[in-house]
């Protein structure tokens, strides 16, 4: 495993900081699927006790990013099509009924935050800085949900958005994807301001579906 950058946050607990730490080096590939996590030898790593290590893996394995196996102790989760596909299964349900809500409430105020959310994703891909982008892509969900004016849909999606921002990133890393997900996001952008239902759903299944299609192409050659 390679070096673990570690910086302590002054605002955030340390177990915060250690989960923060060792999610970026999950996702970005830096711990690899299979990969043991062994407490003893991160807390050696990170500097810190083994306590605040110990939590986070237990976060990790609540987010689907570590799993525990009675034997060999906790390991970095490999991924599968069907956990991606259980994973899109639902977030294509929830963005669909999210972008419909969304045409109904959206105010104009709502309407401008979304469109700064998307330059700002358009401005991320320019960068191309890879957390950068997942996060604006992120955030211009976000500002969908915010527009639903339901607060219960709103928590339900956060509480499994860390499954999701998995295969998010994965599919990011390929940079052949960008100019499609500008578009896509475009188009959603497009059916939300003509507020038109059908259309706005059509856009999602795509952008979704164009998602799955990607990933699954990494999970294969992995």
């Amino acid at each position: 495993m390679e070096e673990t950058k570690f910086q302590q946050n002054n605002f955030l607990p340390l177990r915060e900081v250690v989960f923060h730490t060792l999610r970026d080096q999950i996702l970005r590939g830096e711990l690899e699927p299979g990969e043991r996590l062994m407490e003893v030898h991160l807390a050696e790593k990170l500097g810190v006790s083994r306590t605040p290590v110990r939590e986070a893996i237990r976060k990790l394995e609540d987010e689907g990013l570590a799993v525990v196996n009675p034997r060999r102790g906790a390991e970095v989760a490999k991924m599968s099509e069907k956990d991606m596909d259980d994973v899109l299964q639902i977030r294509l349900s929830l963005d669909a009924l999210a972008v419909r809500m969304a045409c109904d409430h959206m105010t104009d105020e709502n309407q401008k935050k979304i469109h700064q959310a998307m330059v700002g994703f358009e401005r991320a891909v320019a960068k191309g800085n890879l957390k950068e982008i997942a996060e604006a892509d992120e955030k211009f969900h976000d500002e969908i949900y915010n527009s639903t004016n339901n607060s219960k849909l709103i928590v339900i999606i956060t509480t499994i958005r860390e499954q999701m921002f998995r295969y998010r990133f994965e599919y990011i890393k390929d940079a052949s994807n960008y100019p499609r997900l500008v578009e896509e996001h475009r188009l959603i952008y497009k059916g939300l301001v003509e507020r038109d239902h059908d259309m706005v759903e059509e856009a999602i299944q795509v952008h979704i579906a164009g998602q799955r299609k990607g990933v699954v192409v990494r999970i294969r050659n992995s």
